[in-house]
């Protein structure tokens, strides 16, 4: 395919006219318990468990098997495939497991991270595209119909289900954060859930439908919408403390880090702002649209564009100026990860590379589709028409 699931499901709904706001519902699962947790938890080293990561930037400083020395003789460790599915967004792991959604049959999929092995299946009814969330014990997903799931992440039991009640589609990935599971929905608004009983505490209309996934930091939700702005949002209230306005619509999700908010625009920019102000400190202009979501590691900034090049960038995270850039012809609607001096990233239509963070240069690549990549323990994770786990050889 020579576009991703993003950009043929995100055409969807891109377009469409806005209703008013609309509050939703949860409801707990028949014969579920709710337990107490903790209000989050604490950044694992052997975990990514969700979209952006816990540093809300798609990188893991943790990571210290592959490297640019070794990255080059990875070879596949497993792989799980199921007839006429394609996956999702991305997928999480924690605790041994890897969850991940399927956009086409529907299924939140459980998989043991040591050979692949399916533990439970969750049908959510509807396409599973998010990439899951994973906190305290609990799987939470986003399905195209707008129901938000909360699943055991043991037994794949249904914990509680909030309903939008409404039809509109949804390719925003929740975050989890002290104890409060965020998102956005193709009817223009930001939600923020209990996570332990799904009971909605507020939600914000952006004017547009939101594809970015939210992030984050120091009791502030950024997310971008399809209206052009990304939005700064009290964590706890939903009161909005800034807006900026790009060019275009926003499907990349921002990533924040060290007091700045970076993210891409349908106009074609990456822009980084200062995250208390939302003054904008730098923008670099690619030639189309710049569907990916940064990755941030260590003073670089990197992103893919759709541009005629199809343009993998590194930029300087304070001045904006491009420190190399790496091209597939093909564009980039993924979005890279980060680990140990080594950028991952899958190329539509062509290839997953892994290319060196400094140099740009390309170390290892495998041949197809792969959708966000996630890397942990010294297994790249990626998705398309099945998972598939790559390691060093024994």
């Amino acid at each position: 395919m020579t576009t991703s699931l993003k950009a043929i499901l995100g055409l969807t709904i891109w377009h469409a006219s806005l209703g008013a706001l609309i509050l939703g519902q949860a409801s707990i699962g028949l014969g579920q318990t709710l337990k107490s947790r903790s209000a989050s938890a604490s950044p694992s080293h052997t975990a990514w468990r969700q979209f952006h990561r816990f540093d809300m930037a798609r990188f893991n400083p943790y990571e210290n098997t592959l490297s640019v020395r070794n990255v080059g003789t990875l070879a596949q460790k497993w792989s799980f495939l199921v007839s006429n599915s394609v996956f999702g967004e991305g997928p999480a792991v924690a605790d041994g497991v890897l969850y991940a959604g399927s956009a086409s049959d529907g299924n939140l999929y459980a998989l043991r991270i040591a050979d692949g092995k399916e533990l439970w299946r969750f049908q959510t009814g509807n396409a599973a595209y998010s990439a899951p969330a994973v906190m305290d014990g609990v799987v939470y997903i986003v399905s195209y119909g707008n129901y938000v799931f909360a699943v055991d992440a043991k037994t794949g039991t249904q914990i509680w289900t909030f309903a939008a009640l409404n039809d509109w589609g949804v390719a925003s990935s929740p975050a989890v954060m002290n104890g409060v599971v965020y998102f956005g929905l193709g009817d223009g608004n930001v939600y923020a859930l209990d996570a332990l009983s799904g009971a909605q505490l507020w939600s914000f209309n952006t004017g547009g439908p939101i594809q970015s996934s939210p992030a984050v930091s120091n009791g502030v939700v950024y997310i971008g919408s399809g209206s052009g702005n990304i939005y700064a949002l009290n964590a706890s209230t939903g009161v909005q403390l800034w807006s900026y306005a790009s060019g275009g619509g926003i499907s990349s999700s921002p990533a924040v880090v060290k007091g700045v908010v970076y993210f891409g625009s349908y106009d074609g920019n990456v822009y980084a702002l200062d995250a208390n102000t939302g003054q904008k400190l730098w923008n670099f202009l690619t030639s189309s649209i710049v569907w990916s979501s940064p990755a941030v590691a260590r003073g670089l900034v990197y992103v893919g564009s759709t541009d005629n090049n199809g343009s993998l960038y590194a930029l300087d995270a304070t001045t904006g100026n491009e420190v190399w850039s790496y091209s597939t012809v093909f564009g980039f609607y993924s979005s890279p990860a980060v680990a140990n001096g080594v950028v991952y990233v899958g190329a539509n239509g062509t290839s997953l590379y892994a290319l060196n963070a400094r140099t740009g240069a390309a170390l290892w690549r495998q041949p197809g589709y792969f959708s966000s990549p996630i890397v942990v323990d010294g297994v790249l994770y990626a998705l398309w028409d099945g998972v598939f786990a790559f390691a060093l050889p024994k």
